[in-house]
């Protein structure tokens, strides 16, 4: 592959998908205690204790630790003056060129974890998809969304 894109995500995305995590793993402990709970009410057996406590123990290193450390790895942008290019993928790195004169409208979300640690993420949309770059700093989300208006808008003026 060529040269990957030199942008990267913000460091505090790492927090934010650890959090994410951490409420993934609460919800999947929940599951595991009520099956607990269940086992205990019907007298099975002790080894089905030990899968309980094991599950949540391997999501919560999966979900809190290594995706989300992967994940932030891969996730790279760059915008250019007739394209935007994305790179992202946990187990399978996906390479994503959004030509200028496709790009429709360009909006920035911001849910309550992310405003917690001043992120934004940007949604690129286009007649056929939307195109996410999460994780970025709230000015620099803001930034990005209108030099890529400005971008998209000089491009369909050339066309």
């Amino acid at each position: 592959m060529n040269q990957q894109p030199k942008n990267q995500i913000s460091k505090k995305g790492l927090t934010v998908w650890r959090v994410y995590g951490m409420i993934e793993t609460a919800i999947i402990v929940l599951i595991a205690g009520g099956a607990a709970a269940i086992t205990y009410f019907f007298d099975g057996p002790w080894w089905l204790y030990a899968i309980y406590a094991a599950i949540p123990l391997g999501f919560a290193y999966l979900l809190i630790y290594l995706f989300p450390k992967i994940r932030w790895k891969r996730w790279r942008y760059e915008v250019r003056e007739q394209e935007i290019e994305l790179q992202h993928g946990l187990f399978i790195v996906k390479r994503t060129l959004v030509p200028m004169v496709r790009v429709q409208h360009v909006d920035t979300e911001q849910g309550p974890i992310l405003r917690k640690y001043d992120l934004a993420e940007i949604s690129i949309s286009t007649a056929a998809t939307t195109h996410t770059i999460p994780a970025l700093v709230t000015a620099e989300a803001d930034e990005l969304r209108n030099r890529i208006s400005v971008l998209a808008r000089v491009a369909e003026d050339d066309v």
